[in-house]
């Protein structure tokens, strides 16, 4: 923990943003060094002007790869393309457009260039599919809640969710061809043509979106509540759509932090004092939290909108997990059109209370790999109600059963822990006290571990029959697992249970960390006795002798 975490950032920790720029521009990648090439993640190509891994040839690689794609496979729709505050996201759409422009894709970008959270683009790609003519996808250019310095490229198929790993193998492919040969291939035009082209549209996302929130979450019984509402968007696309939400439902909403800066140095440092947008991590989320008691119900969002954080009066900013189990507990309730064979989707690494939870209302769990793009297509046709996954994302269906959004959505995330308070007259924490009392207590932790790319790619390959671990706390093992029950696809790490407890452990896809989550159902000491023996697990899979 640094000495700093919880605090304000100090002057000399706030990025350059006149270097960042201009390094995006001038910095060339080395194609002989793999870590300066295009890879994409659980979710897009995510890196840093700064470390020479998100810069101008990038994106001229990764959108012409994209333009490539969308007609290997007959996509002739328009793409919907938004971003976030982060300082490299307005050249990187500059660049984009300018390669989508000249390619002749017919693009949709905010008006008054503005920025757009993730499930805007996902709502408007699945709003035009269902209604339009061709097929439309989109581009969200964000490095979702990592620090200033970064950018992120992420694509969204005409699913609307994170693309599948088949198809960003296939742009990440194309694009380092592309990087590999000088770009010589891609096709570009002068921006200021680009924003003149017959192709680009410039609209209005707010309103559309706003309006339709009406048809996912009860926006009537939050306004005749009167529940008093606490939001801070972190300085992220967020903050143009709470006013406009409030002013439309007639809420009690206050934005406590309307402050949009790229250096974002009004963010309390992250516990490993570094400057990171997390909703989900207490010491980032120091402001609302110590603003907790003032509204009935608060909450965050990172900079592109598509995770949450929920801050109650009761218990300050909830775990994820547990409300994830609250959320899926109260849907059950009060959405009698959602259809019963519907599964609720859940990560593998995620809290087994969501799994006794899903047992208890009677509905079939989907466990599934790290990422959202494992719910995207089930989401879109109604065979899973709810997607959630341990890092505060989540989305789930219309009132009426059908579609709302196949990317994780913050904001009604946000909006449904207001619902919740309205309905029932408990905060989201008080409502899972009562399911703990009747589900029993778990505990659980995520840490992160250093770790070489070696050792990483040692965990990503792990086999069962690798593994050697006949108990984990002084309890047997029961099973290990390397691929997801549900669908049976990688997990890209590895799991292994007991009958009290279990532990999973994954490579970061964009540090050299591995991702280490446990769970006990007996306490906190055996909690950290499966801690231990989960580091040494991983440590031996790189060992020589194992």
């Amino acid at each position: 923990m640094s000495p700093l975490a919880g605090k304000p950032a100090p002057k000399e920790m706030l990025v350059d943003l006149t270097r960042l720029e201009r390094e995006y521009y001038e910095r060339q990648p080395d194609p002989g060094d793999a870590g300066q090439m295009v890879s994409f993640g659980t979710s897009g190509h995510r890196g840093s002007s700064l470390r020479g891994t998100f810069t101008e040839a990038h994106i001229l690689a990764i959108t012409q790869a994209l333009c490539d794609y969308r007609r290997s496979q007959g996509i002739d729709g328009p793409l919907y393309m938004g971003k976030d505050t982060h300082a490299l996201s307005r050249p990187a759409e500059r660049t984009a457009l300018e390669v989508l422009a000249a390619n002749g894709v017919e693009t949709f970008l905010q008006r008054d260039d503005g920025v757009t959270p993730t499930p805007v683009i996902s709502r408007a790609i699945l709003a035009h599919n269902r209604d339009g003519k061709g097929l439309a996808d989109g581009i969200v250019i964000t490095p979702s809640h990592n620090p200033p310095e970064d950018g992120g490229f992420k694509y969204n198929p005409p699913n609307g969710g994170p693309a599948e790993t088949n198809v960003t193998q296939w742009v990440q492919a194309r694009a380092n061809e592309l990087l590999r040969a000088a770009n010589s291939a891609v096709k570009r035009t002068l921006f200021t043509s680009a924003l003149k082209a017959a192709t680009t549209h410039h609209e209005d996302f707010v309103m559309p979106y706003v309006n339709d929130l009406g048809n996912v979450v009860d926006m009537e019984a939050i306004r005749a509540s009167g529940v008093r509402i606490g939001v801070d968007p972190l300085g992220g696309a967020a903050v143009h759509y709470w006013e406009p939400i409030r002013d439309h439902y007639g809420l009690k909403l206050t934005v406590v932090n309307p402050k949009v800066d790229p250096t974002f140095s009004f963010m309390p440092v992250d516990h490993d004092g570094k400057i990171r947008m997390d909703c989900s991590s207490r010491c980032a989320m120091a402001n609302l939290v110590r603003l907790q008691r003032d509204f009935d119900i608060a909450f965050g969002n990172d900079p592109d909108a598509d995770r949450h954080g929920i801050v109650t009066p009761s218990h300050g900013l909830m775990d994820p997990n547990a409300y994830l189990a609250t959320a899926i507990h109260f849907l059950h309730t009060r959405r009698p059109a959602w259809p019963l064979t519907a599964a609720v989707g859940k990560t593998m690494v995620s809290s087994s209370m969501i799994d006794r939870t899903v047992q208890s209302i009677g509905r079939r769990l989907a466990e599934v790999p790290v990422g959202f793009k494992w719910f995207a297509d089930d989401l879109h046709r109604g065979t899973y109600c709810f997607g959630g996954e341990e890092s505060a994302g989540a989305s789930f269906l219309r009132k009426d059963g059908t579609v709302w959004t196949t990317d994780k959505d913050g904001l009604i995330l946000g909006l449904l822990s207001a619902e919740i308070t309205a309905q029932t007259g408990l905060d989201p924490a008080q409502y899972f006290g009562h399911l703990s009392a009747m589900l029993g207590r778990t505990y659980y932790r995520r840490i992160d571990t250093k770790a070489t790319p070696q050792e990483k790619r040692a965990l990503k390959e792990a086999t069962v029959d690798s593994v050697m671990v006949p108990e984990l706390a002084g309890s047997p093992v029961v099973a290990k697992l390397v691929q997801a029950p549900e669908h049976g696809a990688p997990l890209g790490g590895l799991k292994v249970l007991t009958a009290s407890g279990w532990f999973a452990a994954r490579p970061s896809g964009t540090e050299n960390l591995v991702k280490i989550y446990a769970e006990s159902f007996q306490s906190e000491a055996h909690l950290r006795g499966i801690i231990k023996d989960a580091r040494l697990v991983v440590g031996r899979l790189n060992s020589p002798c194992s």
